[in-house]
């Protein structure tokens, strides 16, 4: 199991910028592809961004494509999510986890609000 602890959400404008964190342990972390996903209220779990183990690949939803930046800190065992752009339909609880999920456990996630 990987653990995984995300944060840097909060409360911003329509068209501001976040970027998120997700601190893993538990594993060789620079072996595993990472992946962010996000929940909107009365919405099913949907996937954001992956990254490679590498870091040398990564791939996005059409929704995201442009606006959002996902990369890895092997050294610090961390994943980040930019966002930039922000709309109010990117509203959710934004997680990590390893990708693909294979049953790991999710974190507790970290609240994005995007405000019109």
């Amino acid at each position: 199991q990987v653990q995984l602890v995300e944060s840097g959400g909060g409360l911003v404008l329509s068209g501001g910028s976040l970027r998120l964190s997700c601190a893993a342990s538990g594993r060789t972390f620079s072996t595993i592809a990472m992946a962010w996903f996000r929940q909107a209220p009365g919405k099913e779990r949907e996937f954001v961004a992956s990254v490679s183990g590498t870091g040398a690949s990564t791939f996005y939803a059409d929704s995201v494509k442009g606006r959002f930046t996902i990369s890895r800190d092997s050294a610090k065992n961390t994943v980040y999510l930019q966002m930039n752009s922000l709309k109010p339909d990117d509203t959710a609880v934004y997680y990590c986890n390893v990708y693909p999920r294979a049953g790991n456990s999710w974190g507790q996630g970290t609240q994005v609000t995007v405000s019109s």
